[in-house]
């Protein structure tokens, strides 16, 4: 059986690897020149940087940790985390909940009065069940730690309103803290939120994208690049993929490109399943790469939730994580903007991002000064967050029935339209081709 894959992301050179190594003959179709997508990295002048925000490899699920792992072999460097949540100029151990005895007196009385009120309304049950991602916020950790951090965060990255978010989607991705965790964060004893992440590994050489040209090895040759797919119509029982000069036929079509992408390719799309795709939210990404003289904090990355430093949700330093990703006496800075058309940010240069994230590092003491910046790039990434907006199982059940009633299978971030990690991109891959037999 001959598969076409389209989309040379994560998603579509994992599958690809898998079902070739069932026997079965694939290509794999990509717009860009080089695969990787929201994994893609780039050097230069001594320094890697991802492209697509920063990435680091980790998973609760270990078999997809030990396919990462694996496929990356030697090319591996191991760190402890170290990450840390900037608040009032302190750096408060992250989980926000897991670092309250570093907050202001008055700050660490509000988040613990209002965890406790949030944990006896649970006892009483007298909490109904919220009906948006603000009320679960509150309604989970109490308002303190919520107007502290967690809404400030959220409406950075989210940009959109918490009240107009819903809830199915946080349950496993924010989870809920241990009572005891809470208690013992707040009177200095510390502990470890996130365990699953206490470790994490990354390539030594060549960023993420290591490890997605790892996993593509054995499949490289069936990787056309460069094939921007604008068409695929079934004839009798193949599919015809076309980029309006080549068509390639296949007996299955696996879609791995983000669903905006993809209704534009197939004839007679009803109205409706093309106004649900419309109505489907998401957020663009920013990626301001710095490489700088001298060194950095000891942390992994840093989550900024002030609006007053910048517009900046996230500083990494990937530095961190490898020895190999700056040159002798530098340092690697990456900061994540998101963003989507109309905001302000979209509107602003390269320059301009540069210089508003060089202005706010200094201000927040990571920078000495403008002058230690020796490089600077900014890529962005068109689709990077998916939004669940209220209206989200609505709209995305309807373009999902018609595309796969049209029997072509979706995998992926934005092929399903849902926010999955690195490891939740493998996992769906692998569960994908289990039910699939050798040819």
């Amino acid at each position: 059986m001959k598969w076409a894959i389209l989309g040379g992301g994560l998603s579509g050179v994992t599958i690809a690897r898998i079902l070739h190594g069932k026997g079965h003959e694939v290509v794999v179709l990509e717009r860009q020149g080089e695969i990787g997508g929201l994994c893609r990295s780039r050097s230069e002048q001594g320094f890697t940087f991802d492209r697509g925000g920063s990435h680091i490899i980790f998973s609760r699920d270990q078999g997809a940790l030990a396919f990462m792992q694996g496929v990356l072999g030697e090319n591996r460097s191991v760190r402890d985390r170290n990450t840390v949540v900037f608040y009032k100029g302190k750096e408060v151990p992250y989980p926000f909940e897991n670092g309250l005895s570093a907050l202001p007196k008055e700050d660490l009385y509000l988040c613990i009065h209002g965890f406790i009120q949030a944990l006896i309304a649970h006892e009483k049950g007298v909490v109904p069940p919220p009906a948006n991602f603000r009320e679960w916020i509150d309604t989970t950790f109490g308002r303190g730690i919520a107007d502290c951090y967690l809404v400030p965060y959220n409406e950075k990255i989210w940009k959109y309103p918490l009240e107009k978010m819903s809830t199915h989607w946080v349950e496993g991705r924010i989870p809920r803290p241990p009572v005891e965790d809470v208690i013992r964060a707040a009177i200095g004893i510390p502990t470890v939120g996130y365990a699953h992440q206490a470790v994490f590994s990354y390539p030594t050489v060549g960023g993420i994208q290591a490890m997605v040209r790892a996993i593509a090895a054995p499949v490289e040759k069936h990787i056309r690049t460069g094939f921007s797919v604008n068409s695929v119509r079934k004839e009798g029982r193949q599919y015809v993929v076309s980029d309006g000069k080549e068509t390639i036929r296949a007996d299955r079509v696996i879609s791995t490109i983000p669903l905006q992408a993809l209704l534009p390719c197939l004839t007679d799309v009803p109205e409706p399943v093309g106004e649900a795709c419309r109505n489907l939210k998401y957020n663009s990404l920013s990626s301001v790469s710095l490489g700088i003289r001298g060194t950095v904090p000891p942390v992994s990355w840093m989550y900024v939730p002030g609006k007053d430093l910048g517009q900046f949700n996230r500083i990494s330093f990937p530095s961190s994580y490898s020895d190999a990703v700056a040159p002798a006496g530098h340092a690697a800075i990456l900061a994540e903007i998101t963003f989507r058309d109309g905001d302000p940010v979209a509107s602003l240069t390269d320059e301009q991002l540069v210089e508003h994230v060089v202005s706010g590092l200094c201000r927040m003491g990571i920078l000495s000064s403008p002058e230690a910046v020796v490089y600077s790039h900014v890529d962005r990434e068109p689709f990077a967050y998916v939004i669940y907006d209220l209206d989200y199982l609505h709209n995305i059940r309807i373009v999902r029935d018609h595309v796969e009633g049209r029997g072509i299978d979706l995998l992926g971030r934005f092929a399903r339209f849902e926010y999955l990690n690195m490891d939740a991109c493998i996992r769906a891959a692998m569960d994908f081709a289990e039910d699939i037999p050798c040819a």
